[in-house]
């Protein structure tokens, strides 16, 4: 059988109001997007992950969907994602699109109906429960916090919403809400898109019974046995994905909302999603190569062969990488960025870059509450506040939790907001952007971005590297080692996340006709009998048929 496209593909996460403003209203749209292609296509990406573009109110940025077969205004019309899609496509690019199953905006015309009255058809099409004793009808928390209930006076019931009030959880026993959202999913693949990224898709059932959900005394918070991961989920989940891959060559990617493998694991394979994304790798808040190594070992120990992992350590929901594991030294920073671009090009499984990963933007952070646009984190600077913080406790409280870091503009160049757009953009931008953009990555051979170039030219080149098995994979110290092959080839890659050199024995290169193919602090070929690789250097060699 012909590898699917999917398993080889580098994909590139496009937070839509932050990568390009083409129409010069501060926020990014299709029409940015589509006049960055070239840009896109010359870094070496063939795959594109689109976050929410429907109409929305945005109290959560487009994760609130008011309208799932219309484009937000913001964004632009259908003549422009209708280009944008035939752009892409001219250039080999493939596209997949955030879709969110789980909710939508209390604005949708279905949640206008459902709350119409307690007898309207559309009533059960959300989640609706009696009062308890006055009050919630349980415990259960949203995941923004706060109660996930909200009291409706008109009906005198309650709605459950996992996430912010706005954002009104669907009834996903309910029939007829399959079939509405089967012919979403279907109006999007008609216009050509490639598959979906589900969001919360572990989220889809709750339990019946209703309970209360146990709390954790020792880590100070609720556990959400009864409000995902129910059963039957697998099977919701199976349909929706035998009706997408009913389309040749679709690709199907699911949030779900653990960092658990055993969880996670559920969720993959024949007749389920193609990939989750594994959090248990990616969400690591600091650089610890005996956790990467624990957590890589993790997934090829209890992935099945029919599954595949995923690799990324930055997103819109999550503090950019780069950051977190810099430990605030601008040097190191870069060189652990780059370890951490080898390894995502060169393990196991499908990478995902987030816009911005190749220049190394960095987080931002509001020093006002003004400056904050992230619901998750205002919602805690509230609760802060009224739990007895002052503003300025409440503020610190609120960057922790707020998703901000990493949604600032795209840095193309250095003009005064980034090449992102000719006027003030929706958020503030990154601190860095006049010296930190694709325009001096491009001009600096020794550049973050310049060696993301060569890291992604070579994985495609090599099947090994993007398509291999791992015949090893072993720590030595505070390196990772992996060898892997396919079609005739072996890679080995060596990545010293250590401030000491490692010093490699010839047993432990690669036998026969080998070279070193890249490092990431040295152009220049070695000797492949013996090797010492400095202090945050990654290394790898090729041998075989395709040198």
């Amino acid at each position: 059988m012909e590898t699917p496209w999917w398993k080889s593909a580098v994909f590139y996460e496009i937070y839509m109001p932050s990568f390009c403003d083409g129409n010069a209203d501060g926020i990014g749209d299709f029409a940015g997007i589509t006049s960055k292609l070239d840009d896109l296509q010359e870094l070496g990406v063939n795959g594109l992950w689109l976050t929410p573009f429907y109409r929305s109110p945005k109290v959560d940025n487009g994760y609130d969907i008011a309208d799932y077969t219309a484009i937000d205004p913001d964004y632009g019309t259908m003549e422009d994602f209708d280009k944008f899609i035939h752009e892409t496509h001219t250039r080999g690019i493939k596209v997949i699109v955030d879709l969110v199953l789980n909710h939508t905006s209390a604005d949708h015309a279905w949640f206008h109906e459902s709350r119409s009255s307690r007898s309207n058809p559309k009533r059960d099409w959300y989640i609706w429960k009696d009062p308890v004793n006055g009050g919630p009808p349980n415990n259960w928390e949203s995941f923004f916090g706060g109660s996930a209930w909200e009291y409706d006076k008109a009906t005198g019931q309650y709605y459950y919403h996992a996430f912010a009030k706005e954002q009104v959880d669907l009834n996903w026993a309910h029939p007829d809400v399959r079939t509405a959202m089967k012919d979403v999913m279907g109006f999007w693949l008609d216009k050509g898109i490639d598959g979906f990224r589900l969001d919360v898709i572990n989220f889809l059932k709750v339990s019946g019974s209703f309970k209360d959900n146990p709390y954790d005394a020792d880590k100070g918070e609720q556990e959400h046995v009864y409000d995902k991961d129910q059963d039957g989920i697998l099977d919701v989940i199976a349909d929706i994905c035998a009706y997408v891959h009913e389309r040749e060559g679709t690709f199907m990617v699911g949030e779900v909302g653990s960092e658990d493998m055993n969880v996670l694991s559920r969720y993959s394979g024949s007749g389920l999603l193609d990939v989750v994304f594994n959090f248990n790798l990616g969400s690591q808040e600091t650089l610890s190569s005996g956790r990467l190594y624990e957590e890589l070992r993790k997934m090829e120990d209890i992935h099945a062969p029919d599954q595949v992992p995923t690799l990324f350590f930055s997103s819109h929901d999550m503090p950019r990488h780069i950051s977190r594991f810099g430990d605030g030294d601008s040097e190191l920073e870069e060189k652990r960025a780059k370890l951490i671009a080898t390894l995502m090009l060169t393990a196991k499984g499908v990478p995902f870059l987030y816009y911005g990963d190749e220049i190394g933007m960095r987080d931002f952070t509001a020093e006002r509450i003004e400056d904050m646009r992230d619901i998750q984190g205002l919602t805690t600077f509230q609760l802060a506040l009224e739990s007895g913080k002052t503003a300025d406790e409440a503020l610190r409280t609120a960057n922790a939790k707020c998703r901000d870091k990493s949604r600032t503009p795209m840095q193309w160049d250095d003009d005064v907001y980034g090449g992102f757009s000719s006027v003030q953009p929706w958020i503030g931008m990154g601190s860095n952007h006049s010296v930190l953009n694709v325009k001096t990555g491009k001009q600096s051979a020794d550049s973050l971005y310049a060696f993301y170039r060569k890291l992604i030219a070579l994985r495609r080149q090599h099947p090994a590297l993007h398509d291999g098995d791992y015949a090893r994979l072993e720590r030595r110290e505070d390196a990772l080692m992996y060898v892997k092959r396919a079609a005739g080839e072996e890679a080995l890659v060596v990545i010293n996340f250590g401030a000491k050199p490692l010093e490699l024995s010839p047993e432990e290169l690669l036998a026969g006709e080998s070279h070193l193919a890249l490092s990431s602090s040295r152009d220049s070929a070695a000797d492949i009998e013996s090797f010492i690789l400095g202090p945050h250097e990654a290394a790898i060699w090729i041998s075989g048929i395709n040198q």
